[in-house]
């Protein structure tokens, strides 16, 4: 079963979960998954490490969501 993307998604499980998020958050300059960083927190930390605000990250979410049905 696969973990639903909320903003406390863990990064590992989104991206295990959903591989096309790699992608789409390497778009948004979102840490650098593919290039192999070591990465902990959540999808909100990752985000907000970057400069996204509250409603930015819902955003995001929203599109993560449609991108990966």
């Amino acid at each position: 079963m696969k973990t639903q993307i909320t903003k406390d998604i863990e990064i590992e499980d989104l991206v295990r979960d959903y591989p096309a998020s790699v992608k789409f958050m390497a778009e948004k300059g979102i840490k650098c998954i593919a290039c192999g960083e070591p990465i902990w927190g959540t999808l909100e930390e990752a985000a907000k490490e970057k400069g996204y605000k509250d409603e930015e990250i819902d955003n995001l979410i929203i599109e993560l969501q449609s991108l990966t049905k």
